[in-house]
């Protein structure tokens, strides 16, 4: 029997409409979780179509293989059980090294959440542990109890955007010399404790950003997601696209960065005048310069999708060899 993967699926047409698929073209989901997006983006491909569907994450392959039991016989799916940090990587593997669109749906999803032998919940009490990847050595529980005070420190502040993070670092600190932290509801009482009580009022619930940072660290996910882009662009063929949903301002700050660099030309020196039809010309251009939010109702009936961000890029010119 498979575990259980059901997932909302966030900005699902706007995500994979964003894409323009072309019926027989070749398409990448970086992140198959529930197979939301994979399915959407399957029914626009015909038979000569295809998909390659990456996934960190076991229970997700295994419950996409009978959910896609049939487009994999047909030959329209590939399911790739790895990290997308190694897109280009596993592509090549298949033989492929141009695609004409690439889809990202970034964070942890709705099943590793609720499911709390998982230990990515504040709200269930679990073994620390917060893998993606259950076959990577690295778990929270280590992170916890044998980081130092200045690495906890540093992580919570720059993943987590904590603004307490010394206080909770040192708690952590002196907590683990009596026995080691091995719980989420342990650690959630640590962070209490350590954050004054009129902060605990407001801003949501007082361990959201700790837990945020530690499975950041990891999963090493701002380093996968900078990474796997960047693999992405140099993917991608003319008038093909990228479509990223974010749901935190550290992705999307990674995603907005690179997607402004790619869209931008190269700077001539003002030294070198040069007639306009010679000036650079940037090999990418931004479908939204703005990123696209989910509708009031989608926020109503998920309300998971509330911080979801969505950008698009398109490559203009031709890859060059």
């Amino acid at each position: 029997m498979t575990e259980s993967f059901h997932h909302v699926t966030v900005l699902l047409k706007e995500t994979v409409d964003a894409l323009a698929i072309r019926p027989n073209g070749v398409y990448v989901d970086c992140t198959l979780g529930g197979g939301g997006h994979s399915a959407y983006l399957l029914s626009h491909l015909n038979s000569e179509g295809h998909l390659y569907a990456f996934d960190q994450d076991i229970t997700a392959i295994r419950h996409a293989r009978i959910k896609f039991e049939k487009e994999i016989q047909e030959g329209k799916l590939t399911l790739i059980h790895a990290n997308f940090r190694y897109l280009k990587q596993e592509l090549a593997a298949f033989g492929v090294s141009e695609v004409d669109g690439i889809l990202y749906d970034l964070g942890v999803s709705s099943p590793q959440l609720d499911d709390a032998s998982r230990g990515f919940s504040y709200r269930q009490d679990a073994p620390l542990d917060m893998r993606m990847d259950r076959s990577q050595d690295l778990t929270a529980e280590e992170i916890v109890n044998t980081w130092s005070f200045q690495e906890l420190q540093r992580i919570f502040k720059r993943y987590g955007e904590e603004k307490f993070s010394k206080q909770v670092a040192r708690l952590i600190e002196t907590k683990r010399q009596h026995h080691p932290i091995t719980h989420t509801e342990e650690l959630v009482e640590i962070i209490r404790e350590a954050i004054p009580a009129a902060a605990r009022r407001k801003g949501g619930h007082p361990a959201k950003r700790v837990f945020q940072a530690i499975r950041i660290a990891v999963n090493d996910e701002l380093g996968a997601i900078e990474e796997s882009l960047s693999q992405a662009l140099s993917l991608i063929k003319a008038k093909g696209r990228i479509s990223v949903i974010s749901f935190q301002s550290l992705e999307d700050r990674i995603v907005k960065v690179m997607f402004k660099e790619a869209s931008s030309p190269e700077q001539v020196p003002s030294a070198i005048p040069l007639p306009a039809d010679q000036l650079p010309k940037a090999n990418f251009q931004l479908i939204n310069h703005k990123p696209i939010y989910p509708s009031i109702t989608e926020q109503e009936e998920n309300p998971r999708s509330t911080s979801a961000k969505l950008r698009v890029i398109e490559r203009v010119n031709e890859k060059k060899e």
